[in-house]
């Protein structure tokens, strides 16, 4: 314990002279008596002692370190460099985080069979201490974190309501620093622990699940390169931790339903002219932590008081502060929770057990229920429009109530990607009217569609994707919204193209919207664009009445250049959109029996362009040459992916040679002999290693290219052939002198 144990294990007139001296260096030094105060505490803290005189020592250094930590608060969270927080470094410099920890975890120590019980106003104090030198004092939340026994030990005090919200802020903060995470099926008696939490708590406790259950965030450098993901899946085969610990989760009875009635639970609506105004003053008030939870923690202590509350969901609505707080109080602390419940389900939802949580999540009804919530509290009506939307970044600083809408958003992507349950979004008569477009087009209804069980879908007279459709077209242009309501909308489309799923959003004018966006709304955030021209070409793939409204919106030459302009100027965002229409062209062609789809192919000023050879040969050259192995990620992958649909479309037609000559003579034209065909066959290679992973799903390039995997692999080992004398094997176009231009690059085998 640092420089207190030294001084208190210092017997009888040594001690009294210690202590003259350490009183003496007090006063110079401005130790404010703490150092005395710690010694006092240690000696009153014993085994067998009552505690009662500890306890009144604490409460002494508590004031005087809580003011410390509110300080920091109102500084907007200072780091320890900016600002000098003297009572807390001294207190930690003396040991006393250190003692705090020994006297917390004594009971569990000692060996009597008869446990002594600590007063739940010491423990709620130590804790209180404890968290207030975390915060202010550098280095005290890593030297906690680091002290396992410790850490688990916390999780049992949180059986306890009325030390449950200290216990809770301290674990939080110590899992934000701890190097390895924890395993949640080493926390004792876990099921036992969740069980006993009321709703509130619950909640609460989502904010530190949250961390568990979490892949660690590897930020933006080189490991995020397809390269380093695949090296890192082969030095960890087994499952991570967080999956670990999302299964033991998901085995805790009845965890996931109380969850989806947390996250739809009905609030109040509020009204009246001042309530923005009042709301946005919520929200810088409650933009720390100690405040929000000093107001919980009034809340709770009034319900125990009040004997008549009950345990159950309604507690917290019910007890009287809440009904004292204002209205808009309420609304800010109910989606303060319902954000962290949905990032935990959120998370559930894209992990290996996705398929069991997504039949929980149905059975528990939770769209249906987010459905009900959707135009009182997830996109009210006088919702702010001049809220800073921050970027794309889920963790982004920024309002409960827009961090709300963003965790919402990623809750649908995830729900609807690639599933059949996403026609759960809907109600029965837009299923029915999903049936109608099949019938009048004479084709067979999708699968999933037929299998939705319609007690589960939305009630109401909107589903939730038609509200979302709503709110999306008024989402002012320079929002970040759109970014994830184009997400989510466009998930609900991915997987096997559906043509009554697009004509369902087709009719209900998205296309016009998506163009409106791209062309005319002067929108410039390249992750928001990106996001419209993947769901363009989704809802446009195949369509061919997509492209004939295509080309009534796009009416002028004008309006087609700035289309161009948009694709453009950033392929890696809209290759996606370049694959849709070189894929459709391609099945266009082959239906000239059907008189409309001659007309539109004759018309359609997008279909003409793709259709002239030199364009797609121009796509070809930058997709390649935009890309290289080392810089592969998940996000330009899909260049490689579009190179290669149209070079099979090319193969199809005995076309290939054709191709990779004119790549050979551009290489020659550019004074750059075999740079492109040999990255363009270093990729390639990656491309086999990748995709013809056993682990690897590559029914997703299948389904949404409508051409059998087979053939993408036939297609690349044709390519990477090594008879030089082939004319459909890269190596063919590559004089001699310049083969393997780039070996030093390549990958082992």
């Amino acid at each position: 314990m640092n420089h207190l144990l030294t001084y208190l294990r210092v017997e009888g007139g040594q001690k009294e002279s210690c202590r003259g001296l350490l009183q003496e260096r007090d006063k110079r030094a401005k130790w404010n008596g703490i150092p005395t105060l710690l010694q006092k505490l240690f000696e009153s803290s014993h085994p067998n002692s009552d505690l009662s005189q500890a306890h009144s020592f604490l409460k002494v250094l508590s004031s005087q370190l809580s003011i410390e930590a509110m300080s920091f608060v109102t500084e907007d969270r200072k780091t320890a460099q900016e600002s000098t927080f003297p009572n807390t470094y001294t207190f930690d410099l003396f040991g006393g985080v250190d003692l705090l920890v020994e006297i917390l975890m004594r009971p569990t120590l000692i060996m009597q069979k008869k446990k002594p019980k600590m007063n739940d106003d010491l423990v709620k104090d130590c804790l209180s201490v404890l968290y207030n030198c975390c915060i202010c004092t550098e280095g005290v939340t890593k030297s906690l974190a680091s002290r396992d026994d410790f850490v688990l030990f916390l999780f049992t005090l949180m059986t306890n309501k009325k030390t449950f919200l200290q216990t809770a802020t301290l674990i939080e903060d110590i899992l934000g620093v701890k190097k390895e995470m924890i395993h949640l099926e080493g926390i004792p008696n876990l099921s036992g622990l969740v069980q006993s939490f009321d709703q509130q708590q619950l909640a609460n406790f989502c904010r530190i699940l949250s961390v568990t259950i979490s892949e660690p965030d590897v930020g933006n450098d080189d490991k995020h390169t397809l390269l380093a993901k695949n090296a890192q899946q082969k030095r960890n085969a087994s499952p991570s931790r967080a999956e670990v610990n999302q299964v033991t989760l998901l085995n805790i009875p009845g965890f996931i339903e109380r969850l989806c009635k947390l996250a739809t639970r009905q609030v109040s609506e509020a009204t009246g002219a001042n309530f923005l105004q009042e709301l946005e003053d919520w929200y810088t008030w409650l933009d720390n932590a100690l405040v929000l939870d000093a107001l919980m923690q009034m809340a709770t202590e009034e319900a125990e008081q009040s004997s008549t509350e009950s345990s159950d969901e309604s507690s917290l609505s019910t007890s009287p502060l809440r009904h004292r707080l204002p209205q808009s109080m309420k609304i800010v602390h109910e989606i303060m929770y319902k954000v962290e419940v949905l990032y935990v389900l959120c998370v559930l939802l894209m992990g290996r057990q996705r398929n069991q949580v997504h039949k929980m999540l149905a059975e528990f009804r939770l769209i249906p229920g987010l459905n009900n919530l959707f135009d009182k509290l997830i996109w009210r009506k006088y919702t702010a429009s001049n809220h800073v939307v921050h970027g794309q970044n889920e963790n982004c600083d920024c309002s409960p109530e827009i961090s709300f809408k963003i965790q919402f958003l990623r809750l649908l992507q995830s729900f609807s990607d690639h599933h059949e349950n996403k026609y759960l979004l809907l109600n029965s008569q837009e299923l029915n009217e999903l049936s109608a477009i099949s019938m009048k087009a004479n084709i067979p209804e999708v699968e999933a569609l037929v299998n939705t069980d319609r007690s589960l879908v939305c009630d109401g007279k909107k589903g939730l994707l038609t509200r979302l459709l709503t709110v999306m077209k008024r989402e002012p242009p320079d929002s970040s919204f759109r970014f994830w309501q184009a997400r989510a909308v466009e998930s609900f489309l991915r997987g096997a193209t559906s043509y009554a799923d697009q004509m369902f959003l087709l009719k209900r004018g998205l296309l016009e919207h998506i163009l409106f966006c791209i062309i005319d709304s002067g929108c410039t955030s390249r992750d928001v664009l990106q996001s419209y021209f993947d769901l363009l070409g989704e809802l446009m793939k195949f369509n061919i009445d997509a492209f004939k409204r295509f080309n009534k919106y796009v009416n002028t030459p004008e309006k087609f250049q700035a289309f161009l302009t948009q694709i453009n100027s950033s392929l890696v965002d809209s290759n996606m959109l370049v694959r849709c229409i070189v894929l459709s062209l391609d099945r266009f062609e082959s239906q000239t029996e059907d008189v409309k789809v001659v007309e539109v192919l004759s018309e359609c000023c997008l279909l003409s362009y793709m259709a002239r050879v030199e364009n797609r040969l121009s796509f070809l050259f930058r997709l390649i040459n935009i890309i290289n192995v080392q810089t592969l990620t998940q996000e330009n992958v899909s260049c490689l992916n579009t190179s290669l649909v149209i070079l099979m479309l090319a193969r199809r037609k005995a076309k290939l040679p054709f191709y990779l000559n004119a790549l050979r003579e551009k290489e020659y034209a550019e004074k750059y002999p075999g740079c492109l065909l040999n990255n363009f066959h270093n990729l390639l290679r990656f491309w086999q290693r990748h995709y013809l992973n056993k682990d690897k799903d590559s029914t997703c390039l299948e389904n949404s290219s409508c051409i059998p995997f087979s053939y993408w692999k036939e297609t690349v080992s044709v390519l990477l052939g090594s008879d030089r004398t082939s004319l459909c094997a890269i190596t063919s176009y590559i004089d001699e002198p310049f083969v393997d231009l780039d070996k030093d690059l390549m990958l082992e085998d």
